[in-house]
Parts: C-alpha cells; sequence; structure tokens
C-alpha cells in the first residue's frame, strides 16, 4: 500500500518537472525534407538518453525523495519517446513497460519461456510501496538503463517512411484513448493523464519534423490547435474524476479525422491493411476493425453467401453423432449466443457469447485454439459434444444435396471438411454489430446517453480500473493498439458464492492446456459486450446478477475472499467502490447490449 501523503509530494515534483521538461523541448527544429527521418531519430536517440541518465542519476541518489523525482523525470523522457518506440520496436518497448506480473510464453510442450517482470512498472510499485527494497530497485533499474542504452546504440529510423509516421502517429493517438488514460501502465500513481498530454507534446513535435510534407499548411495549424486542446482538458482534472467518455468522443475520434485528412495531404497509399481500417474515424462502429486481419481466409470472410451457409452449418444438428444438437444448441441467438445455463451440457464451463468472438487471438476459455476454424474442429471431435471425425463430418454434409448446391455456387469446389469449418467461422465473423447504445453515442447518431451511463463508463476506464483488462472499444483481452495478444488473467473466480468459506473453483484452466504451474486458474478475459444478456457469469457460471460480479471485483478477487493465489494478476486492494458507483457500473454496462 502507497502512504497518501507521500503520493501526493511525489505528484507536485511530477508536474514541476513535467513543466521543466516540456518548455525545455520547445525548440525551433530545422525543416528539411531531406533530412527529416534524421532529425527524427536525432530527436528519438536523445530522448533515449535522456531516460537512461535519469535513471543512472537515480541509482546514484541517496534519499529516497530524490529518487522519487527522478524516476518521473526518466518516465516524462519514456513517454516523449514512446511514440516512436512502440512503432518501431514493440517488443523492447512491452519490454521495457510490461506489467509487474510473470510473463508466460507457450508456443508447445518443448517451448515454455518464463520470464521476470522488468521496465518502468515494475520500478514504480518498488519505488513507491511503504517498505522500498531497495537491493531490487537498483537491480531493476540498472537492467532497464542496460536496455535502453542497447536500444541507444543499436536501434535506428533509417528503413521509415512517411506512411510509417502516419501509423506511428494513429498508433499514438489510440494508444492512449484505449489503455493510457485507463491507467494501464501507471498502476500505482495513476500518472496516465499528465504522461498522455507528454505523449501529445511528442505527437506535435514528430509533426513539425515533417512539415514539408503538408501540402495544405492549414492542416498543421488544425493538427496544432487540436492537440493543444486536448493537452489542456487532460490537465483539467485528476485521475478518478477525468471524463474519458467525452475524451473520446470529442477529442480522439476528431484526431482521427485530421488523420485521415493528412493521409489524403501527404499522398500516402499503405502497403497493407492494419487491425483498424483506415478511413474509420470511429472506434465503436462496424466499419472500425478489418476482419482480415483475424483469420487466414482469402477474399472476403464475411461475403453474404459464405455467411447464409455458415449460419445453415450452424444450425445443423445433423452434424453431431447422434444428430441431437448443433452449435446453436450451445449458443442460441435469442440468448446472445449463450445457452443461460452455469455450464453447457457435456461440458465444464459456461457457453460464451459469440458476439465479437472472431475479434481476439485465442478461443475457449483456456485459448488452446488460435483461430475459430479451430474451434469448430475441436468441438466436432469432443466425445462431449459433436463426437465425429472430420471424414465423418464431411460425409454427413455430403449427403445432404442443397449443401452440395450451396458449397459448389459458394466457394466453386466439391465439399471438404476444411470449406465446412471456413463457412462456419464465416458465420462467427459476421456477429460483430456494433449497434448498442453506447456505439450510437459515440457515433453520434443518438444523444441519449444518462449522467449514470457516462460515469459508469467512466468509473469503468478509471477508478474500476476494468479498462486495464476489457480494453475498448471491444471490452475484452485484445490488447491495443498492435491487437496482436488476447490477454489471460488469473482474478480466482470461487466454486460457489459463499464469502466466509470461499475456496477457488477447481477448474486450473490454462494450465490443463500445457500444465505450466504458474498457469494455474488463469482465463481468457472475455467481452463484456452484451454482458447485460448472457448471465450466468464467470467460466463456471457462479454469479448470477452484474451486481454480483462488480461486487467480487470491489473486493479484490480471490484476495478480498479470502484465497491466497500467488500468481493472481487483479489487484488485490480494494477498490472501494460506493452504492452509487456499483449502479453506475452496471447501468454503463447495459449500454452495450446490441439490438438483434
Amino acid at each position: 500500500m502507497i502512504r497518501r501523503l507521500e503520493i501526493i509530494d511525489v505528484k507536485a515534483v511530477f508536474f514541476c518537472s513535467l513543466f521543466v521538461f516540456l518548455v525545455s523541448c520547445k525548440k525551433e527544429p530545422v525543416y528539411d525534407e531531406v533530412t527529416a527521418f534524421t532529425q527524427l531519430e536525432e530527436y528519438f536517440k536523445k530522448e533515449i538518453s535522456n531516460t537512461y541518465e535519469s535513471l543512472d542519476a537515480l541509482n546514484k541518489a541517496q534519499l529516497l525523495s530524490e529518487k522519487k523525482a527522478l524516476y518521473l523525470e526518466a518516465r516524462l523522457h519514456f513517454k516523449k519517446l514512446e511514440p516512436i518506440l512502440a512503432f518501431v520496436d514493440s517488443e523492447n518497448y512491452n519490454y521495457l513497460n510490461q506489467p509487474n506480473i510473470l510473463k508466460i510464453e507457450e508456443e508447445d510442450f518443448t517451448d515454455i519461456k518464463i520470464k521476470n517482470p522488468t521496465g518502468f512498472q515494475v520500478m514504480e510499485e518498488l519505488l513507491f510501496d511503504e517498505v522500498v527494497d531497495k537491493v531490487e530497485l537498483h537491480t531493476q533499474v540498472a537492467t532497464t538503463s542496460t536496455r535502453l542504452k542497447f536500444l541507444h546504440k543499436n536501434q535506428t529510423l533509417k528503413f521509415l517512411k512517411k506512411h510509417h509516421i502516419l501509423w506511428m502517429l494513429r498508433d499514438a493517438v489510440n494508444r492512449i484513448a484505449l489503455t493510457g488514460i485507463t491507467g494501464f501502465d501507471s498502476p500505482v500513481l495513476e500518472h496516465s493523464l499528465t504522461e498522455a498530454q507528454t505523449v501529445y507534446a511528442s505527437l506535435k513535435e514528430i509533426l513539425h519534423v515533417f512539415e514539408k510534407e503538408f501540402t495544405n499548411k492549414e492542416l498543421l495549424k488544425k493538427w496544432d490547435t487540436h492537440l493543444d486542446k486536448s493537452v489542456s482538458f487532460l490537465g483539467n482534472s485528476d485521475f478518478k474524476r477525468f471524463n474519458r467518455y467525452v475524451f473520446l468522443k470529442d477529442y480522439t475520434q476528431p484526431t482521427l479525422e485530421i488523420w485521415n485528412q493528412t493521409v489524403s495531404d501527404w499522398k500516402v497509399v499503405f502497403p497493407f491493411k492494419q487491425a483498424i481500417n483506415y478511413d474509420v474515424d470511429n472506434l465503436f462502429s462496424d466499419k472500425t476493425f478489418n476482419i482480415n486481419y483475424f483469420t487466414n481466409q482469402k477474399g472476403d470472410p464475411i461475403a453474404e453467401a459464405k455467411v447464409a451457409l455458415g449460419k445453415k452449418l450452424f444450425e445443423d444438428n445433423s452434424l453431431s453423432h447422434d444428430k441431437s444438437i448443433s452449435c446453436a444448441t450451445c449458443h442460441k441467438q435469442e440468448l446472445y449466443f449463450t445457452d443461460g445455463l452455469a455450464k453447457s451440457p457435456g461440458t465444464t464451463r459456461n457457453s460464451p457469447t459469440l458476439f465479437y468472438a472472431a475479434l481476439q487471438k485465442g478461443f475457449f476459455h483456456d485459448k488452446r485454439t488460435g483461430t475459430l476454424e479451430g474451434q469448430v474442429i475441436d468441438v466436432i471431435n469432443n466425445p462431449n459434444e459433436f463426437h465425429l471425425s472430420l471424414n465423418d463430418l464431411e460425409k454427413r454434409v455430403m449427403e445432404n444435396p442443397s449443401y452440395q448446391e450451396a458449397f459448389s455456387a459458394t466457394y466453386g469446389k466439391a465439399i471438404d471438411n476444411h470449406l465446412i469449418r471456413n463457412a462456419i467461422a464465416s458465420y462467427i465473423m459476421a456477429l460483430n454489430p456494433f449497434n448498442s447504445k453506447f456505439d450510437l453515442n459515440m457515433q453520434g447518431l443518438e444523444n441519449t446517453l444518462t449522467s449514470s451511463e457516462i460515469n459508469g463508463f467512466n468509473l469503468f476506464t478509471g477508478k474500476a480500473k476494468c479498462a486495464t483488462c476489457h480494453f475498448a472499444p471491444l471490452f475484452n483481452g485484445l490488447v491495443p493498439t498492435a491487437f496482436k495478444e488476447s490477454e489471460m488473467e488469473l482474478i480466482g473466480v470461487p466454486q460457489s458464492k459463499d464469502t466466509i468459506k470461499a475456496k477457488i473453483d477447481s477448474d486450473l484452466g490454462r494450465y490443463n492446456v500445457y500444465q505450466t504451474e504458474q498457469r494455474k486458474f488463469f482465463f481468457k478475459t472475455p467481452t463484456v459486450r452484451n454482458i447485460e444478456k448472457t448471465a450466468p457469469y464467470m467460466h463456471n457460471g457462479v454469479y448470477t446478477t452484474l451486481e454480483e460480479v462488480i461486487d467480487f471485483y470491489d473486493k479484490g478477487g480471490a484476495a478480498g475472499l479470502g484465497i491466497d493465489l500467488e500468481y493472481q494478476t487483479l489487484p488485490t486492494d480494494k477498490l472501494n467502490l460506493s452504492a452509487q458507483e456499483k449502479a453506475d457500473l452496471v447501468a454503463f454496462l447495459k449500454t452495450l447490449t446490441d439490438k438483434i
């Protein structure tokens, strides 16, 4: 736990450091199109050296107050280089800015890596703890500094082109909106808003390095004005009271609109598509995500014919061994593609919604398959579910003349089990409506959110820390802005509602896949979209109301119930939510219900 007075003193030092830091960075750059990338690299390298020099000074400082001030100074420099580093070297960026939890990489049974965390978040928790482990702190600071020096010596920006700069800018804007302002990487001090201001100052400098790329000089002025307004808005509130809804709607999304105008002005053509489509200026739309990023299918995976064929297969009981069940048995459309049961028949876990299921990396509660097609195979082969071989599945489908015609018309090929899986996956990939009340308000099509619902969103993305695991706009564990990983967490779901003699649920989760000891009780972070309609909750269906779920998190998960789990990833401190705050959270969650 952190002493409150100590934090307040440190904040004062931090804001003073920020002011001096930003003022010192207002040197007029030399604008030259030929040397712009060289200038960018010089700026990048300078901020790297500023960061490790502050860290080296931290390790030499004698007073704890000096160490804290130098940490905050180093953190500011790191945030200045963040837009560039996170884009050009995501591996090292994540190494330097990773959560203070074990990192487990499981490729197969012969390749399992367990890595201790390193970097700024680890230093923050050590330095601002009630009792500072000075030996471990010294080691962490030295390790982080060494990695930065390696980057300073070896990292180059010579490979960058104009389109990379635009990617870099957009990633930074989205990173602030989707993780930065949530406290994701400042879990103790909650300096997220001030750090976001620092990043925006960096974006402004990067834009001016490339001033000559602007044909429309008024567009650069538009950037300056909008970034200045965003910085001002970020500085008008503290972490817990900040209106993130207004920031996303009135600042982030207009920034994306200016970004798109810049793409046109610079006459940039991107060599390939990313997870978020280029022409969007709204993060909460059915046009936001590029579905091809999430599948290996060729062409249009959600072409109308593919989706229609997939739906027919999805609802076909004849594809199970005794012809008694279909995919729709456990994923009923009227129940938002769940079955309303604590645990589905023949399984040991709750049936998750298929809405937005395609927009993630990893499937099933334990992420045991990496694709939707793999998920279909698992269900088909499972003796407690469809209990068929893929060859038998193929024969069942071929027995139906209407399928033969449909596959020929849709794929121009004869039926095979690969195409069957492909079609079912296409149907699931089409289940991303983004037409909830919250989405329609973010899209500007409605202005109907109540103050309670807006406050609930601000709690979800702020004080309650929900959005540090359930990332907007999908509100699942798919981590922005690369969208390459769906997180798994250990929150410690109990086996029953008993809070007096609580016991951990016996399901070992991810451990069952590779038997990695440190992965016991880990489960994938699901979406909370449509959560109003998908009770009961958790992988075992233990909770039947949203109020019960929020109360579990408010207590600190398993730790708050007296269950000691060494690797719990959910913060163990109580959230201390008031009754009204809990009601507001429920109100917000209900705005995520789609119209079907």
